[in-house]
Parts: C-alpha cells; sequence; structure tokens
C-alpha cells in the first residue's frame, strides 16, 4: 500500500493530494499547513517515491488504481476532492477515467497529454542511463539547487529534495519521465460527472496549453483556466505553483472546491 500523511479532523471532507513526478507528500506542505484545520487530507507518497518507494514499477494506470484503492478505505465516505499537480495530475485524470464515482471535485494542474517535441520515443532504459551518468552530482548541495531553480523549487525545501532524491534510484527516473511522456487521454472521460478544474499556467509551453484544452473538451462540463500570476515568474515556477504561489494555489483549491467565485488571476483558456 502506499505510504500516506494524514492530517486533519475526521469529521471534515476528505482531499487528495497528487503530486509530481520526481517529488513526495512534502511538495505539498503549503496546502496541509493552510488546509489541514478545515478538511481531511490525504496525501501520498505515488509507487517508487518517497516511502513509496519500494511499489514499482511507477506508471500512471497503477498510481489510479492505488489512489482509488486509498479513497476507497480512507476518505470520509468513500469519495474525495482530487487535487494534482504535473505528473500527479496525469493520475487525477487517469483516475476520473477509471472510478469517477470516487472524485467529489477534480483540479487538474498541468496534465500532459499530447507529444512533446518526439521525448515519447525513448524508453525507461534511456531515461535511467541518462540519469545514472549524472547521478554521482547528486551529493553536492550546488547541484541539487540548480536542479530545484531550473524545476521552479524553492531553495527552502532543499532538506526534502535532498531526502526525495536518496530514495530515486535510476529505474524509477526511467519509469517516471516515461509514463510522463507517454499519457494520453484515456477512455471513459466522457462518463465524469464531477466538477473539473483544468488549469496551467500562462507562461508553459504552448503544448501545455493545448493539452489543458484537450482535457477540458474531454470531460463533460469541465473548466480550462491559465493562470496569469502577478509576480514575475519563470516558467517551471509556474508549473510548480503550488510552491512557488502557494497562497493563491490554496485560493484556487479552496474556490474550486467549496463552489466559489475563482480567484481573478485565472482566465479562462480560449
Amino acid at each position: 500500500m502506499l505510504y500516506v500523511s494524514e492530517y486533519g479532523s475526521s469529521f471534515n471532507p476528505t482531499i487528495v493530494f497528487l503530486h509530481g513526478g520526481g517529488g513526495g507528500g512534502w511538495m505539498w506542505q503549503p496546502q496541509v499547513e493552510a488546509l489541514k484545520a478545515e478538511y481531511h487530507l490525504l496525501v501520498p507518497d505515488l509507487p517508487e517515491h518517497g516511502h513509496s518507494a519500494a511499489i514499482k514499477p511507477f506508471t500512471i494506470a497503477s498510481s489510479a488504481d492505488h489512489v482509488a484503492e486509498l479513497i476507497r478505505t480512507r476518505a470520509h465516505g468513500g469519495k474525495a476532492h482530487v487535487v494534482g499537480l504535473s505528473e500527479g495530475a496525469q493520475i487525477t485524470v487517469a483516475l476520473l477515467a477509471k472510478a469517477p464515482e470516487l472524485v467529489d471535485h477534480a483540479f487538474i494542474s498541468s496534465a500532459l497529454v499530447r507529444e512533446m517535441f518526439g521525448m515519447s520515443w525513448f524508453g525507461a532504459g534511456v531515461w535511467a542511463a541518462m540519469y545514472r551518468s549524472i547521478e554521482p552530482l547528486n551529493k553536492y548541495k550546488w547541484w541539487m539547487l540548480l536542479n530545484m531553480r531550473s524545476n521552479g523549487i524553492p531553495d527552502r525545501f532543499l532538506p526534502e529534495m535532498a531526502e526525495a532524491y536518496k530514495s530515486l534510484t535510476a529505474e524509477a527516473f526511467g519509469h517516471i519521465i516515461a509514463e510522463n511522456q507517454r499519457f494520453r487521454l484515456p477512455e471513459g472521460l466522457e462518463r465524469v460527472t464531477s466538477p473539473t478544474l483544468v488549469v496551467g499556467g500562462r507562461k508553459e509551453y504552448k503544448i501545455m496549453h493545448q493539452s489543458i484544452k484537450d482535457v477540458a473538451a474531454a470531460i463533460p462540463g469541465a473548466r480550462g483556466y491559465l493562470v496569469s500570476h502577478t509576480k514575475k515568474m519563470s516558467l517551471s515556477q509556474e508549473h510548480n505553483w503550488s510552491m512557488t504561489a502557494p497562497e493563491l494555489f490554496t485560493c484556487t483549491v479552496r474556490a474550486w472546491i467549496e463552489d466559489q467565485p475563482l480567484p481573478e488571476e485565472l482566465k479562462p483558456l480560449r
């Protein structure tokens, strides 16, 4: 079973947070602190990540199965709001296709569903070999910080990121990247009745904007938005806005699952 951190009251509605590839449940620290008094939170480490590293191999389909089982067994009333970022967003899409009855509201941030520069041609073994060539550098703080900054992860998360890298094998890296690049819209999304918000950063790649449109069009009633941040942010920082703009991210989550107006920074995707 997945390793899961649990917070909040046993009487409040459940939110499940699904992190991005190569990270862990620690990526949701800002949201946990802001929401644990109001909600019951389930924050797993996904397969081949962190404390769930022994569950292998990582695939988006099997991860969705694990999350479905988590909701059935530990979410209040056997149903949960689901928030996914990046690869966690892809898993949320897969979960909606497999078991839409388990999801109350869905929040999908930057779920790639299109081909990116031919990268899906590379198998997990190629990505694993690439990782092995740079793995010795992981012992250096400067290298870790460089990777974090290039991926939009604030420096204050260095201890958590260093710990995550200790459990990340080359094989796991290969599976994570290959799955991310090969994911496409699954069958079954037409059955979804959950209110679904599909978002991404305005500076993210055009292919991500196209993916947002694809996901929103595939799910009945889904709404697609781009986030226009008021402060200057890089593409990667916009992608990981749960950590780089945590107040706005949390406010958006709360507004969406409580059926309230969205923050003005979110603009409908045309």
